[in-house]
């Protein structure tokens, strides 16, 4: 089994960061890539790191510098090691005597690093587990999480469009968490096609008492319960349109009118809208809005769906796992039928797999019939080899993925987070050509 090791690499140099990211995840070690100083110290702040892996010379600010600011805060600090190309003995030896664990000048040996962070797995104890707002290893998830916490020290509206069960919600909780107001604020969620009209309003805006039959008492709707926090509108996109002007109305003079009431109450939320339908073409077919749709899409974060995403899948299901059934693993067979499978509920309907699987799983060990029941496929003939394994499932990934930018190179490239040139010369070696297919 390999060492469990979270890393935290400071590194503004795209080749050599992609690089390291590249052999960290052959290695079976779960990585986070900084760019910089400040993105650096962000994430030093979350925590849950084995390792830091710094360069000296970051565009804005110096890597020794960060780590003494760090040091004054954390006393007790992980492994922290410093790479450079530019060498001196002096700045090593005083880095050392202040507690880095290493100095390394580039070019450096590859394998030894990775021995050396082996060893370091091995001698402290389990890493904690990935923060609740982690929301997944793949480049596009990465690239969210990055976003969001600039965006939630300043946005007060953001709308997340993507398939349904791709994890809107999971965002938009990372997108409160992180805000000034932070986690103990109020979160509050509905889901806007889940009740006729006349029932959402009296949801959204809340009631007097008398206002219509059955209302025996006053209640809060759910902008008054959100005052201070965050109002999360799952499938905005299915609203009825009557609705959309007296919400629009709420949105622009932060307050709401109960229902039966004549009294406005003042509001202070951020709003958060979640769809997976086109909004604009729903507004072209006169279905939506346009002055709401461009009050709600100031910032747009789109979610790609788990086909597009692979990376996660494992990740995901590993997650779904522990949470489920902490004494539980999945088999290497059920694992290549995750990554194989299609997914065409996200995020969702893998959850719920991973928790059909813990609970039909007759051992320790979850197969392919726990997770698929009688939709299980035969998998393929298993390889001689872990090298033949991961040639196997990284030819499959790169064609689908390829297939799904119509071979488009540089599309493909962006899509699995590596280079133009990486991923030709992977193709070469798999044997696949532009249209996905074998050469």
């Amino acid at each position: 089994m390999k060492p469990d090791l979270h890393i935290l690499l400071i590194e503004d140099d795209p080749i050599m960061g992609e690089s390291l990211m590249e052999r960290f995840e052959l290695e079976g070690f779960q990585a986070r890539w900084a760019r910089t100083g400040q993105e650096g110290r962000h994430w030093l702040a979350r925590g849950g790191f084995g390792v830091v892996i710094s360069d000296l010379r970051l565009p804005d600010m110096g890597g020794e510098a960060l780590f003494r600011e760090v040091l004054e805060s954390h006393p007790i600090l992980p492994p922290w090691l410093f790479i450079t190309g530019y060498g001196a003995v002096d700045q090593a030896v005083q880095l050392l005597k202040l507690g880095a664990a290493d100095y390394l000048t580039k070019p450096f040996d590859l394998d030894a690093l990775v021995d050396k962070l082996k060893l370091y797995a091995l001698a402290q104890p389990p890493a904690p587990a990935v923060p609740d707002a982690a929301l997944g290893i793949s480049p596009a998830l990465r690239r969210i999480e990055a976003q969001l916490p600039q965006l939630a020290g300043k946005a007060r509206t953001l709308l997340i469009t993507g398939e349904s069960g791709v994890g809107k919600e999971m965002v938009a909780k990372a997108f409160h968490t992180l805000a000034p107001e932070g986690a103990g604020a109020p979160f509050v969620a509905v889901n806007c096609g889940a009740f006729p009209e006349g029932l959402l309003e009296a949801e959204l805006f809340g009631h007097e008492r008398g206002a219509f039959t059955g209302a025996v008492r006053s209640r809060k709707g759910v902008f008054e319960q959100a005052d201070g926090g965050t109002l999360f509108l799952d499938e905005i996109g299915d609203m009825p349109f009557p609705m959309q002007v007296k919400l629009l109305r709420v949105i622009q003079e932060r307050r709401v009118t109960r229902v039966g009431g004549d009294k406005p109450v003042p509001v202070d939320i951020r709003l958060i809208s979640a769809t997976h339908q086109d909004l604009k073409k729903r507004v072209t077919q006169g279905l939506f809005r346009e002055d709401l749709y461009y009050r709600l899409n100031v910032i747009q974060i789109h979610i790609p769906p788990l086909r597009q995403r692979r990376e996660d899948i494992l990740w995901l299901a590993r997650r779904f796992l522990a949470e489920a059934a902490p004494d539980k693993r999945l088999s290497e067979e059920a694992e290549q039928a995750l990554l194989t499978h299609d997914w065409s509920g996200n995020a969702r309907e893998l959850k719920h797999a991973v928790e059909r699987g813990a609970i039909l799983a007759g051992g320790p060990v979850v197969g392919v019939a726990a997770l698929f029941g009688d939709e299980a496929v035969t998998p393929e003939s298993a390889p001689a080899s872990l090298a033949d394994f991961v040639a196997r499932s990284e030819r499959r990934y790169i064609a689908k993925t390829l297939d799904e930018c119509s071979g488009h190179l540089g599309h493909t490239a962006e899509a699995l987070g590596i280079s133009r040139k990486n991923l030709w010369e992977k193709m070469k070696k798999l044997g696949l050509s532009a249209d996905g297919d074998g050469q």
